[in-house]
C-alpha cells in the first residue's frame, strides 16, 4: 500500500515499499490517493520503477489518516470521484498492465455504496474488483457480510472477476467463501501474518481435499527467515519490535505457546528471539 502523494514527491522511503523479492514472479503494487492527476503520475512511476504485473487502487482503507486525504474508504463513499481516480490510472498505464480496485461495503450500515462503487470502477476501466465486505465504520470488527460479496459476483458476472476479502483465515474459510459466494478468488490479509504457509495449504486443500499441519520446527524457521529479511530491510531494533507480534502468530498451536508469547512480546534483539526459541 503505497502513497501516491509520497511517490510523486520523490520519497525514497516510499519507493522502498515497492521492493520486489527475487522469487516474486507475479507482483502487484497497491497505490492510494484522492487526486486523479496525482494517482495517474504515481502509476507511471510504479511502472517505471517497480515493473509490476498489476496496479491495484486502494478504495477501502478505513484508517482515519488515509480517509482525511480523500483516499481509501472515502472513495467508496464518493463513486464519482472513485471513477475519476480509476480512469486516470487506467488511462495513464495505457493497457500495459491490468488496473484493479479494492473497495469496502460502504461507509457505514446506513450508506452501503458497494454497488455504485463497483460499477464506477468497472466503467472506469478496472480489470477486477476486490471487496472487503465490511463497512468503513466496522474497521476490522464484527463480521464480513459475504452476502454482499455474493451479490457483487452476480452484478459483475460476465464483466470482470470479483475477489473476496474479509474473515478468510484458514483453507476451510477460503473453500466456504468460494462455495457460498461464487467469487473468482480469495484474498488473505491478516490471516497470513505469521502464517505464510496459508497459501500453499489452501491450494492443497482446494485441489486435493487434504490438509497437512506444519511442524513446529518449520514454523519457527520461517519466523527467523522473516526476521532476517526485516533486519536487512529496517535494522535490528525496528525488525525485532515488528516481529514480536509475528512470532506470537508463528507460535500459535505449539506446546507451551502461551509462555513463549509472554517472552516474545518483550524481545528486543535477534539473540533474545533465538534464546526464547531454544526452549522448544
Amino acid at each position: 500500500m503505497v502513497s501516491a502523494e509520497a511517490l510523486t514527491r520523490g520519497s525514497e522511503k516510499t519507493e522502498t515499499l515497492m521492493a520486489r523479492a527475487p522469487n516474486e514472479t507475479q507482483y502487484a503494487v497497491q497505490i492510494f490517493g484522492g487526486r486523479p492527476e496525482t494517482m495517474a503520475s504515481a502509476a507511471r512511476i510504479v511502472l517505471e520503477k517497480a515493473h509490476p504485473e498489476c496496479i491495484d487502487i486502494n478504495c477501502g482503507c478505513p484508517v482515519p489518516k488515509i480517509i482525511k486525504t480523500g483516499a481509501g474508504s472515502a472513495l467508496t463513499r464518493e463513486p464519482e470521484k472513485l471513477y475519476a481516480v480509476v480512469k486516470a490510472v487506467a488511462d495513464s498505464v495505457g493497457g500495459r498492465v491490468p488496473v484493479t480496485a479494492k473497495i469496502r461495503a460502504g461507509w457505514d450500515s446506513e450508506h452501503l455504496t458497494w454497488k455504485e462503487a463497483a460499477l464506477a470502477a468497472f466503467e472506469a476501466g478496472a480489470s477486477a474488483i476486490t471487496i472487503h465486505a465490511r463497512t468503513r465504520a466496522q474497521g476490522y470488527e464484527g463480521k464480513a457480510d459475504w452476502g454482499i460479496l455474493a451479490e457483487l459476483v452476480q452484478l459483475m458476472r460476465g464483466k470482470i472477476p470479483v475477489f473476496g476479502s474479509g474473515d478468510a483465515f484458514t483453507p476451510q474459510d477460503a473453500k466456504r467463501m468460494l462455495e457460498q459466494t461464487g467469487c473468482d478468488a480469495v484474498m488473505f490479509a491478516r490471516g497470513a501474518m505469521g502464517n505464510p504457509f496459508l497459501f500453499a495449504q489452501t491450494r492443497e486443500f482446494l485441489t486435493t481435499g487434504t490438509l497437512h499441519d506444519i511442524d513446529p520446527k518449520t514454523r519457527i524457521e520461517a519466523g527467523f527467515r522473516e526476521l532476517e529479511l526485516l533486519v536487512a530491510d529496517r535494522g535490528e531494533k525496528s525488525a525485532c519490535l515488528e516481529m514480536r507480534k509475528r512470532f506470537c502468530a508463528y507460535s500459535r498451536g505449539l506446546n507451551g505457546g502461551g509462555a513463549l508469547r509472554k517472552r516474545f512480546v518483550q524481545a528486543e534483539t535477534v539473540a533474545q528471539f533465538r534464546e526464547i526459541c531454544a526452549l522448544l
